[in-house]
């Protein structure tokens, strides 16, 4: 039999403004034990050096996690410009060294291409799985490996301050799956000087924003008493980029036994996925055609 999992039924969205240093599993794992949940995820990994908002679901919450990992997303990053490292950051070794440095203009005109859909080489220091294998296991023992190109979407990615003229400060807004460390590398090996990246933060993530995120020392304070509940955001907020469907009390009853239920109002289109609401409260996640939802998942959230 397997064994229980100890902890609460506890449902919602937990922001955190994450320090650079711990890994976002780490962070993942302070936030079910501060919280004593039962069951925790995160919507879209930052790198240990990386900082900014990293949204933590607890219990019920893990199902909408998905939507917010396909969300925008921003980041604001220092990319050293003259040098290439084995990990595309800081962390890494000098590889190559450059004395070119472009001028402003010059990187401005270089970003063009790096907008819209683009195909990127994730870093070998990654997570991607090769032969059953993660990258960054492979480049620690040497091995000889290729990494497949993966499409991205950059919605702008702009030169917002050149402090020196060795150091670009540039913000991005993209979709899932993007590596900041590949544009560094990308920009400067198109720049003709080598780069790499040296800060990194993401202010903000799909609907949520750094400025209104948990510190880990405010977390680590408040860990297991009554006044972090008061961070805890309820699981509606992770979907405020997401049509909602307001469901009949029958249509809900159907859905939540699983079966398509009736919508009284919504703004989904034929096809598109729309969060299922009773009263305002959300009970499930569907697929809006012609009048009806039919779900993908249902919520356990408990009397409201």
């Amino acid at each position: 039999m397997a064994r229980r999992r100890k902890g609460r039924d506890i449902s919602g969205w937990v922001i955190l403004d994450k320090p650079a240093g711990p890994t976002s599993t780490a962070m993942v794992n302070k936030v079910r034990w501060a919280f004593d949940a039962k069951k925790a995820g995160h919507a879209g990994t930052l790198d240990p050096a990386a900082t900014g908002v990293l949204a933590v679901a607890l219990g019920e919450a893990t199902k909408v996690v998905p939507l917010v990992t396909d969300a925008l997303k921003a980041y604001r990053f220092t990319v050293r410009l003259g040098q290439s490292t084995t990990t595309d950051d800081a962390e890494g070794d000098v590889l190559e060294t450059s004395g070119a440095r472009p001028s402003d203009d010059a990187i401005r005109a270089a970003l063009a291409p790096f907008t819209g859909w683009i195909e990127q080489v994730p870093p070998k220091y990654s997570a991607v799985k090769v032969a059953g294998e993660r990258a960054y296991d492979l480049a620690r023992d040497d091995a000889a490996f290729d990494l497949a190109p993966r499409p991205l979407f950059v919605d702008s990615l702009e030169l917002v301050e050149r402090p020196d003229p060795d150091h670009a400060v540039l913000e991005m807004v993209c979709g899932k799956g993007g590596y900041v460390r590949a544009i560094a590398r990308d920009l400067g090996a198109a720049l003709g000087c080598l780069g790499h990246v040296v800060t990194l933060r993401r202010p903000w993530s799909g609907p949520f924003d750094a400025e209104d995120a948990l510190s880990l020392e405010e977390l680590e304070r408040l860990a297991r008493t009554p006044e972090l509940d008061a961070h805890l955001r309820p699981i509606e907020e992770g979907l405020a980029e997401v049509p909602e469907a307001r469901m009949s009390p029958a249509g809900a009853a159907r859905l939540r036994n699983g079966n398509p239920g009736e919508v009284t109002y919504t703004d989904a289109a034929y096809g598109d996925t729309a969060w299922a609401s009773e009263r305002g409260r959300a009970i499930g996640l569907g697929t809006y055609r012609g009048g009806l939802l039919h779900p993908t998942r249902v919520f356990n959230l408990g009397p409201a």
